[in-house]
């Protein structure tokens, strides 16, 4: 599984509304437009053989031309998109056809593989690595001697493959051919959405306690933003598992027998991840209803609170309000004579508190209370 970093916790998940950048209505096929906010490249070069490897940074197209046959591998990764002279040069070089490279610059192109004369080719939208929660796209070219990476900035979940390759140790990626490459990197960038599912699984089990203990309003945004992050999660984990599933179940000779198991297995991945989004996205829709049907039980008591609050005090500002009316009882001894009672006032008090204790008796007996 790839080592990539979790995402902090208390961080809002961004809204993953990738605008996709395609050429303008009815210009010629394969037009290679650069998005206006596309970085400028830098390309890196490392250099396979069974015994050795080599990295070179910031690499140019004449280091490229001088390592082909003379390494059994190469690996070109180019980390920005603004260049598209650079794009065709690389094209040209490895036998790319100009709608690949269309695709590979129009960012937000869904994620799939295809097997063409010489090459495959495979889309992927990346979780970047580190901390920035950021999604773009990855595009992956792989032939005989060759693997072809771009992305759209640097940054991405491809630190552990390049410390196998570096690793002293015998590798399999030193020593296999590039199909075997891939299938790592490919592996990498399916592996790398796991710490963010195990994030969502933690914060998810977190706010179901709070909710069961206590509800407050700030839990509902909560709940959306998560669910929203879930969407997000989602949404790339089914093409991608398709374009996994095109690799493992062709019959191209660029990808060695022994290597579809292994992409069978990524398969599995990107199948278990689908799994335990839905089971986190159902989980999160539940815990909104839930919270909905808590608040509004707690809305109910407040209400019945209220309601058996004023039921009492209804008599009790009934008879203050009879009582505090203009009486003489020099007229008549029907006006009110109790107003010259000695214990008047104690008596009319007690007279209210019995009907208070009495309306609270019987509250509790019709289970009101």
């Amino acid at each position: 599984m790839a080592d990539t970093t979790a995402q902090p916790t208390n961080q809002t998940p961004r809204r993953m509304r990738r605008k996709v950048k395609v050429p303008p209505v009815g210009s010629s096929p394969g037009t290679l437009i650069a998005d206006p906010n596309a970085l400028p490249p830098v390309m890196t070069l490392t250099l396979l053989s069974p015994k050795k490897s080599e990295t070179v940074d910031n690499a140019s197209l004449d280091d490229v031309a001088k390592a082909r046959g003379k390494w059994p591998l190469l690996w070109l990764d180019c980390a920005g998109l603004a260049d598209i002279g650079l794009i065709q040069q690389i094209g040209q070089m490895f036998g790319l056809q100009p709608l690949e490279l269309e695709d590979t610059v129009n960012s937000g192109t869904r994620p799939k593989a295809e097997f063409l004369p010489g090459h495959a080719f495979v889309i992927m939208t990346m979780i970047d690595g580190g901390d920035t929660h950021r999604y773009e796209q990855a595009s992956l070219f792989f032939g005989d001697g060759f693997v072809l990476t771009f992305q759209e900035r640097i940054g991405d979940p491809f630190g552990p493959v390049r410390k196998r390759i570096a690793s002293p140790m015998p590798s399999r990626l030193r020593e296999r051919k590039s199909d075997y490459l891939a299938y790592a990197l490919i592996d990498a960038v399916v592996d790398s959405y796991f710490p963010l599912v195990e994030q969502l699984a933690d914060k998810t089990e977190q706010i179901e306690d709070e909710i069961l203990g206590q509800t407050d309003k700030n839990q509902t945004r909560r709940l959306h933003l998560m669910r929203r992050g879930a969407s997000q999660l989602r949404r790339p984990l089914a093409p991608i598992r398709d374009a996994v599933a095109t690799l493992a179940r062709s019959d191209s000779g660029l990808i060695a027998p022994d290597t579809r198991i292994f992409l069978n297995d990524t398969l599995d991945h990107a199948t278990t991840l689908i799994d335990l989004v839905d089971a986190q996205r159902d989980m999160l829709s539940g815990l909104i209803d839930t919270h909905l049907a808590l608040s509004q039980a707690k809305t109910g008591e407040v209400i019945s609170f209220l309601t058996v609050i004023s039921s009492i005090f209804i008599p009790l500002t009934f008879l203050v309000g009879v009582w505090g009316m203009n009486f003489d009882t020099s007229v008549s001894r029907w006006n009110m004579p109790e107003l010259e009672w000695a214990y008047g006032y104690p008596a009319a008090l007690g007279f209210m508190a019995i009907i208070a204790l009495t309306l609270l008796g019987y509250f509790k007996w019709r289970r009101w209370l």
